[in-house]
């Protein structure tokens, strides 16, 4: 190999372990690697700066703003609740859920619409009396595949389809990855009817879990009258650092304060609600001017002016690295974390010093404007609280639909390239007040946005370089035996194990150089391939960190790591044998 071609080697082996080990922002990894290659030549200005340059992040950014005019407005809602059964107990719940999630998706960016529909799968669940837990990973799982159906299904999609306008091979149909993707979607949706009730069976989401452990956690202490607390703040009075327990709400009968701050001050027969472990209340014990409220210590949190939520930190969440007491989590976003749930087990260590991860959910208790505050901030994924049903449809639904319609058969029939289509339905969402300004621009994932900029300059510096042919020449010698099959489930074996090991859009980048050096070396069509490698990417199914929508539900599912390799395993194996095998069937 050259020696630009050793430097790009070391340069994404170094972005891929810091996307592993989670070093970094993904935006930032990738786009420092393109610096590096920059300054020592690999790369020239041009190069470097050609995503930016690229239709894919623009396109990609004008669908996350049409995904939230849709989230907005509901402008789904029907469709999904008449296929779901939204009276009465539905029959095969779990297929009624499945199938609009597959349709849906397809037209859809499927990874605002995880986030849309995480809340409404969950309230429909608790109205069936059933976990959500069983049908939150099928939803992701059912989005994935959907979104292998047209070219808008994913961000990952139009990342190809800008690759390969860069490398002068005609633009993907609108349908055209619907010809593999539709046999896929088919078969994993069988597997997941038939798979998940068994391997799902166990989980509980931090709701059900918090029902049914609250008695590990929750005790009532009542302010005596005229005693040492009475008239005190909470700060003064020492209910600030307890040791295993905290003071979540103050419940004064007719108003409740949730959750307390150091200033509030206590009166006599207040009810202090702290949270922690039954066996950690010596501290409660030992403080002068309380008592027990009652015999029955535990009782739910519940009361007028408090509500529970559920939220779930997402990859990109500034949370993630941080613990709740150094970001002061209660007065920043007014609400009291009373559980914490990691690979669907409650933590049990002090919550104030846990460091947050990716995937992680977080019960909470304050008041029922939370989720109007914050359900599209990237700091977390809302889930709706027990309590209370799903927002109801905002203005502007049917000035969505019209727009969202437009879009799609403008670019399905060639009207306009989806670029175009994309942007004049984003900025008609502004334009006829369906979104505002703010609201769109919160609508913009910066950092998949700059992955999908920044990873256009790795892909062409493991072009460029001569990377890509290395590559290509290995897995054309260890896999050309096979004929243009072997070739093929090659560069699908890398691809899927790539996307479980970083972004979806990364490897995508990564890999189409390598998938366009095999197909020339091996006489395998080039159109192919990069169809071979869109899909691929986009299978993650065996890991909840994969995928943005896998760690959307890994915490509000309450799921296990292993919950994603049972169930992920067989959706896996069928996408590698069905496209090995279809590609050159259909190519």
């Amino acid at each position: 190999m050259s020696a630009e071609a050793w430097i790009t080697l070391l340069v994404v082996v170094a972005i891929l372990v810091g996307l592993v080990v989670d070093l970094a922002m993904p935006s930032l990894l990738t786009f420092s690697g393109v610096v590096v290659l920059l300054l020592l030549g690999v790369l020239d200005v041009p190069q470097a700066l050609s995503g930016f340059s690229n239709p894919a992040p623009f396109t990609v950014g004008a669908l996350f703003i049409v995904a939230r005019a849709i989230s907005k407005t509901g402008a789904i809602r029907p469709l999904t609740q008449a296929l779901m059964g939204q009276r009465g107990r539905a029959q095969r719940p779990l297929f009624r859920m499945l199938v609009p999630t597959i349709f849906t998706s397809a037209f859809m960016n499927n990874i605002p619409f995880v986030a849309m529909m995480v809340p409404e799968v969950s309230a429909w669940a608790r109205k069936r009396n059933a976990d959500a837990g069983r049908f939150l990973l099928p939803l992701s799982y059912g989005a994935i595949l959907g979104g292998i159906l047209t070219l808008i299904g994913t961000s990952t999609n139009l990342v190809v389809l800008g690759q390969m306008e860069e490398v002068g091979l005609a633009p993907l149909g609108f349908f055209e990855l619907g010809r593999v993707g539709l046999p896929i979607a088919i078969g994993g949706a069988a597997i997941i009817l038939v798979m998940s009730p068994r391997v799902l069976a166990r989980a509980r989401t931090p709701e059900s879990a918090l029902t049914e452990g609250i008695r590990d956690f929750t005790i009532e202490m009542t302010v005596v009258p005229g005693g040492p607390l009475d008239g005190s703040t909470v700060e003064l009075g020492g209910l600030r650092h307890l040791s295993g327990v905290f003071l979540a709400s103050v419940d004064r009968g007719d108003s409740m304060v949730a959750p307390a701050r150091p200033n509030t001050v206590l009166r006599g027969r207040d009810i202090l609600r702290f949270v922690g472990r039954v066996d950690q209340i010596l501290d409660l014990q030992a403080t002068k001017g309380l008592e027990h409220a009652s015999h029955d210590l535990i009782r739910q949190l519940s009361g007028p002016g408090a509500s529970y939520f559920t939220v779930a930190i997402g990859h990109d969440s500034p949370l993630v690295g941080s613990d709740l007491k150094a970001i002061g989590f209660r007065s920043r976003y007014q609400a009291a974390v009373v559980a914490i749930h990691r690979a669907g087990t409650r933590l049990e260590s002090k919550l104030g010093e846990v460091s947050l991860r990716a995937g992680d959910a977080l019960v909470l208790l304050t008041d029922p404007d939370f989720g109007r505050r914050w359900s599209h901030r990237h700091d977390f994924l809302v889930v709706s609280p027990a309590e209370e049903s799903v927002e109801p449809f905002a203005p502007g639904r049917w000035r969505t639909v019209t727009l969202l319609g437009g879009m799609i058969l403008a670019s399905a029939f060639g009207l306009l390239p989806i670029l175009q289509a994309a942007v004049i339905a984003a900025l008609l969402m502004i334009v006829l007040r369906v979104l505002t300004p703010d609201e769109a621009l919160q609508a913009l994932d910066m950092d998949v946005l700059g992955v999908i900029a920044a990873s256009f300059g790795l892909a062409a510096a493991v072009e460029a370089s001569g990377l890509a042919d290395v590559i290509a020449g290995g897995l054309v010698s260890t896999f050309g035996g096979l004929g243009e099959a072997g070739v093929i489930l090659g560069i699908v074996v890398a691809t899927v194990t790539l996307t479980e090991l970083i972004t979806n859009n990364a490897a995508a980048l990564l890999m189409l150089p390598v998938a366009l050096s095999s197909a020339s070396a091996a006489g395998v069509n080039p159109r192919g391939m990069a169809v071979a490698v869109a899909i691929s990417a986009s299978a993650s199914f065996l890991t909840p960190l994969g995928y943005q929508t896998n760690t959307m539900v890994y915490g509000p599912g309450g799921y296990r790591v292993s919950d994603y390799v049972r169930l992920g395993a067989p959706i896996t194996i069928l996408v590698i044998a069905c496209v090995t095998w279809l590609i050159p069937v259909l190519y």
